[in-house]
């Protein structure tokens, strides 16, 4: 339980980390020609928090989905569950400031939302898909590449590509979710449409492990 308790709290840190980068992303969406540009790069704070920490995060973790027992599953949902309650924490206290509010982040990410509850189910999945791929290139460059310059050069490219690409991050929705105020207002279609992201990112993630696995076993003698 003590354990479980602690990746549920690493997990929490982990939604708030991926918060704050989408926070900064937000505020300089719109702001000036470029800004989406330079927003991108700047959402990396959260996941080069997360790495530098240790703080467990979803799409980060699934995928080692095949290199763990079943059990891990079990991780999977509890760090998940601790992604979206960091975000919905941090998005609650950022609603009750001046940065939400009239034109304020609220409202940009409710634009976004938008989308996304009118995109289709397929898509949203086939996005999440595609988006994990750019996740593992940035987890795993940054786990193993051996120069310290080519691990945090796989952070910032791997999460500004994803979100220049418009693909879909499940912790970043639930932040997007959170403080457009979506999640409250319609939780059932915003959990679902978020549990199909998810799954698009657990696909996506371990697109290459399983790959480079069918590698080694067809190459080795």
């Amino acid at each position: 339980m003590k354990k479980t308790l602690g990746i549920f709290l690493y997990a929490l840190l982990a939604g708030v980390c991926i918060g704050l980068g989408g926070t900064v992303f937000l505020r300089l969406k719109d702001a000036f020609a470029g800004g989406n540009v330079i927003g991108a790069l700047l959402f990396t704070i959260g996941l080069f928090t997360i790495c530098t920490r240790g703080y467990n995060l979803f799409t980060g973790k699934v995928c080692y989905l095949f290199d763990n027992k079943p059990a891990y599953l079990l991780t999977l949902l509890v760090i998940w569950l601790g992604n979206l309650l960091g975000c919905v924490l941090l998005a609650v206290i950022e609603r009750a400031t001046g940065i939400c509010g009239g034109a304020g982040i609220d409202a940009v990410a409710a634009a976004l939302v938008e989308g996304k509850m009118n995109a289709g189910y397929g898509s949203l999945f086939l996005l999440g898909v595609i988006c994990n791929i750019f996740i593992f290139i940035a987890v795993n460059g940054y786990a193993n590449n051996p120069h310290t310059v080519g691990k945090y050069l796989s952070l910032f490219l791997g999460v500004s590509v994803f979100i220049l690409c418009g693909t879909e991050h499940s912790v970043a929705d639930m932040y997007y979710w959170s403080v457009s105020g979506v999640l409250f207002s319609q939780p059932g279609q915003s959990i679902l449409r978020l549990v199909i992201i998810s799954l698009g990112n657990a696909v996506g993630g371990v697109c290459f492990p399983l790959a480079e696995r069918a590698y080694r076993n067809l190459t080795s003698d």
